[in-house]
């Protein structure tokens, strides 16, 4: 802000001062001009060198800065400080931020003191040249070959010379400083995204719509391409693009099914969740919703479509009332209640002192993981889409809860097309169809009773994991 408002106009301004004193100057005495003009080299050569430092000492500043930051995010969150403190560092915590926060101050002492030598210093050459021409002016003057006026006149409009130039000098310093935090902001500004949206994007036609995976295969993008190394902390980024994960996945979810994916832990459930809302893009082959390839559906369209509850629901610190109306801002009250209800959670608002407007706190820490969880639900049900993914939307929730919030999912996954990450045996004898996912790839696909009499790998899972038939136990 500072270089575009004041630095920029500074110079502008300074730069016209000079060249018409200058311009006087060497009218009224070019010799004494250009001795006074012998002097420049000293303003412009420290100048360089202590823009350089300064800059240099602003860049360390930045990176302790974001550090601090980062750290306040993670460390002094209610998730982060309840980490530490479980695992007894906060002393170590405490002095790390501490350091960084010395260095920080050392380094604006050391700004300050820096920027203060440098004017001096200019001063010094200032008050150095005008020695000069009063010296050289008066033995001009003495000998009668210059006016004792000429000689004050020159000296007055020196000072109107040097002032310009060591306020063009600071500006050069202020400038270098000020380009580190340019460099960081336009650093994430020509980062390119991930995803973009086509000049024709479509929107999803009306009516029912059916989930496709056809031969698609995917791998992480790198680090390079979705993130900064500034930001990483470290010099370079790994520029290895990812193991492929998605091996040729394909299968299919009619309008209105709902399909469970099962499959050991890391074996690809959740990487499949995500291309559907196109959180990521294939690498090979294509996921369709109705038809038509998610790449070629416009954003607002793919999120009216599409509502997800993930096994970790986010909330933010704000008001239920606010949390829930993230996903429709225009619900009223009534709306906001019944969704609350499906989700069996009406009558635990109804008994906070604020209800609606109570504040659920940093990540919704002051509900339980189980509130929390059914309020992400609430809020899926608030928006009403056609196509739903539940990654393990239960997970955090104990036997009572489960059942009562398996209950109004069916009635409002009802005509919808739901593609969900089981860990239920209620949920997956609920499915029209199952999936088994292992390694990146699709290795069986059928009802639960078509897959147990096949004895197969979800047969397998099945013997291990549910032998008591006891709706708790987790495939993963």
């Amino acid at each position: 802000q500072r270089a575009f408002t004041w630095t920029l106009s500074g110079v502008v301004s300074n730069l016209i001062t000079l060249l018409l004193t200058l311009g006087v100057m060497l009218r009224l005495s070019w010799s004494i001009t250009l001795l006074a003009l012998l002097l420049l080299p000293l303003f412009v050569i420290p100048a360089r060198r202590m823009g350089a430092r300064l800059a240099h000492l602003e860049r360390e500043a930045a990176d302790h800065n974001a550090a601090m930051t980062t750290q306040m995010t993670e460390r002094f969150s209610a998730p982060g400080a309840t980490l530490v403190k479980l695992f007894g560092r906060p002393a170590r915590e405490e002095a790390e931020f501490g350091a960084r926060a010395e260095r920080v101050a050392q380094i604006g002492v050391r700004t300050a003191m820096g920027q203060w030598v440098f004017l001096t210093a200019l001063s010094l050459v200032s008050a150095l040249a005008l020695a000069l021409v009063y010296g050289l002016g008066g033995w001009l003057a003495l000998h009668g070959r210059l006016e004792a006026g000429t000689v004050v006149t020159l000296g007055l409009l020196l000072t109107r010379l040097y002032a310009p130039l060591t306020a063009l000098a600071s500006a050069r310093v202020d400038a270098m400083t000020a380009l580190v935090s340019f460099e960081r902001v336009f650093e994430v500004l020509d980062l390119e995204p991930l995803i973009t949206e086509k000049p024709a994007a479509r929107r999803v036609p009306d009516g029912p719509v059916a989930i496709e995976f056809d031969g698609v295969h995917f791998a992480y993008p790198s680090a390079e391409r979705v993130s900064l190394a500034s930001l990483e902390e470290v010099a370079t980024l790994d520029t290895r693009s990812g193991v492929e994960v998605l091996h040729g996945v394909s299968f299919r979810v009619e309008p209105g099914q709902l399909v469970a994916l099962v499959g050991s832990s890391g074996a690809g459930k959740s990487t499949i969740a995500s291309l559907v809302p196109r959180l990521y893009d294939v690498d090979a082959g294509a996921v369709r919703l109705a038809g038509v390839d998610v790449r070629d559906l416009s954003f607002d369209s793919l999120r009216e479509t599409l509502g997800m509850v993930t096994q970790d629901g986010h909330l933010f610190h704000d008001t239920i009332r606010e949390n829930l109306r993230f996903a429709a801002p225009e619900a009223n009250d009534d709306e906001l209640w019944d969704a609350l209800g499906q989700a069996r959670l009406a009558a635990l608002v109804e008994s906070l002192p604020d209800g609606l407007d109570t504040v659920v706190g940093e990540r919704g820490y002051r509900l339980s993981g189980g509130e929390r969880q059914r309020l992400t639900i609430a809020r899926l049900l608030l928006a009403r889409p056609r196509v739903v993914i539940l990654d393990e939307a239960t997970a955090h929730l104990d036997s009572t809860s489960e059942a009562a919030v398996q209950a109004a999912l069916v009635e409002a996954l009802a005509g919808r097309t739901a593609l969900v990450i089981a860990h239920r045996l209620s949920t997956i004898r609920a499915a029209d169809a199952i999936a088994v996912i292992e390694d990146g790839r699709v290795v069986e696909h059928g009802t639960h009773t078509e897959l147990l009499a096949a004895g197969g790998r979800y047969a397998e899972l099945y013997r291990t994991q549910f032998e008591d038939d006891s709706p708790s136990e987790a495939i993963a």
